[in-house]
């Protein structure tokens, strides 16, 4: 009961410091202290996920990213604060081995959130309260307090400096009233009827452990099945090889059959990629000349996701021949060999869309989406290195997902911690007589670009010249008067924020920005 105790005062009191630090403010300072709080919350309920080194490492990458809101103070750091804390918060409720299925538990404690907190409620109460004793002590101080009453209002009435000194009192407590009324108004209940759901999901632990125990009774290794010709006529692959090749896939020698099945493909899909990749040595590796009439957009986008969608087809294609036992098929060394080639041709190929890639942001800058493509080139080529380990270790679906889920966390982590809007601005703007400047693209980029925007006002005038106008906010605005706008809305924002909302960001571009624009309310 002691336990049900202290999860039902860390829930209600997590909330009340939710409502408080998180009302009408923005993320800075306040996510440290909550942070705080939930961390602590879960070493006192859950202590031996100290003893858990995931968790540290989980742990140390979840601090990371909840710095970066206060010294970026970006979305994709909010992002990855929010992931990680989800993350190590069901490391360290319950046993996991891979951030796929934790990620199940987690969601399933904000499923079950609300009959978990009465479970909780029904658990730490305590003996019934009686209120008989307290109607007897109301009942007889009633009297007594109607005749205060009378006497007050007459002596109000006869003295006027009491009923000054009242009148004062009356205000006091009226204008107590109203800051208190006003603290909880329906807005400001439903927030915290928030505060009760992120804090509920967060400390209360799910009684269920279904996805806790298909964890772990997932395999790394991939073990031989000795399976009957009978089952074996009854999966779904059998049946896809009999509409295929027909009896080919039935008998003793179904699994001959597709191994030669998978050799003759991995053969014609090796010469097929070795041709394409022939090609892109010659015309982005060695021969690649830059022209204004190109569509750079199509040359790299349209071709560079289709290669990657190649590229996934093929490691899925790997999955399917090494799902089972043609991993223990003894004369499957060329088929290996013809696999470890394939893998290796389709990273030169994912190499040549990072080259395109390169290419664009040489001649027209950087954009999310050339960088984004980056990153998950990054995550393709981890793909293809579990997939050769895979092959080559014989481990299961289950170890290439978890490990590949490791390493997305990783990449997140390491992307919050650098301000992109503020990279891209930056490069862009410094190579703003090579490369063409999009001023409608460069004046969408946060709050943190202004004041080196501030510094190449140059742009923006050209902009003005050609008369172009831009939609912002319900307007249309010229280059000039948008920017002017926007850094006077900033301020103005500013003005309304505590100190909970304080971050590296926003005080530097407040920093900046300050000096020369009068703070003044818009209209």
């Amino acid at each position: 009961m002691k336990a049900e105790r202290s999860k039902l005062i860390l829930v209600i009191t997590g909330a009340v410091i939710f409502n408080i630090i998180f009302w009408n403010e923005k993320p800075g300072v306040n996510i440290i202290l909550f942070d705080v709080f939930i961390c602590a919350s879960a070493f006192y309920l859950y202590p031996y996920s100290l003893k858990s080194s995931t968790c540290r490492w989980l742990l140390a990458g979840h601090l990371i990213t909840a710095a970066m809101v206060v010294i970026q103070n970006t979305m994709l750091s909010e992002i990855g604060f929010g992931i990680t804390m989800l993350l190590f918060i069901s490391f360290s409720q319950y046993i996991h081995r891979s951030a796929w299925y934790a990620g199940g538990s987690v969601l399933l404690n904000y499923v079950l959130v609300i009959p978990n907190f009465f479970r909780e409620l029904s658990n730490a109460r305590g003996k019934t309260i009686s209120l008989s004793g307290w109607s007897r002590s109301a009942r007889i101080l009633l009297i007594p307090l109607f005749i205060l009453m009378v006497f007050f209002i007459i002596y109000a009435f006869a003295n006027t400096v009491f009923s000054s000194i009242a009148a004062d009192v009356a205000a006091a407590i009226e204008s107590w009233l109203t800051h208190v009324f006003d603290w909880f108004s329906f807005e400001r209940f439903g927030f915290f009827l928030l505060g009760i759901f992120v804090v509920g999901g967060l400390v209360l632990r799910s009684r269920s452990t279904y996805f806790s125990d298909a964890d772990m009774k997932k395999q790394n290794s991939l073990l031989r099945k000795k399976n009957s010709l009978k089952i074996w006529k009854e999966s779904s692959f059998s049946d896809l090889l009999s509409i295929i090749t027909g009896k080919a896939a039935a008998g003793i020698m179904a699994l001959k059959n597709e191994f030669i099945m998978g050799m003759i493909s991995l053969v014609l899909l090796n010469i097929l990629l070795l041709f394409i990749n022939i090609i892109d040595l010659k015309y982005v590796w060695l021969g690649f000349t830059f022209s204004k009439d190109a569509n750079m957009a199509i040359y790299v986008h349209e071709g560079a996701w289709l290669l990657i969608l190649s590229i996934i087809l093929a490691m899925l294609l790997l999955l399917l021949f090494f799902r089972g036992n043609l991993n223990f098929y003894k004369k499957n060394n060329r088929l290996r060999y013809g696999a470890y080639l394939w893998i290796f041709q389709n990273v030169f190929l994912v190499c040549s869309v990072i080259m395109r890639d390169y290419y664009y942001i040489f001649h027209y800058g950087l954009a999310y989406r050339r960088i984004g493509l980056l990153f998950f080139l990054a995550m393709v080529l981890a793909g293809l290195l579990t997939v050769f380990l895979k092959i080559c270790y014989v481990k299961t679906t289950y170890y290439l997902l978890r490990i590949n889920a490791w390493v997305g966390i990783l990449l997140l982590v390491l992307a919050t911690s650098v301000h992109w809007d503020e990279t891209i601005a930056r490069y862009n703007l410094a190579r703003k007589t090579s490369i063409p400047t999009d001023v409608h693209f460069l004046l969408s980029l946060s709050d943190k670009t202004l004041p080196l925007i501030e510094k190449n006002k140059d742009v923006l005038q050209k902009d003005v010249a050609t008369r172009e106008r831009y939609y912002y906010e319900g307007s249309f605005y010229n280059a000039i008067t948008l920017f002017e706008y926007r850094k006077k809305d900033f301020l103005n924002r500013q003005m309304n924020y505590t100190w909970l909302s304080w971050n590296v960001t926003d005080a530097y571009v407040k920093k900046e920005l300050s000096a020369g624009v009068h703070i003044s309310s818009l209209k």
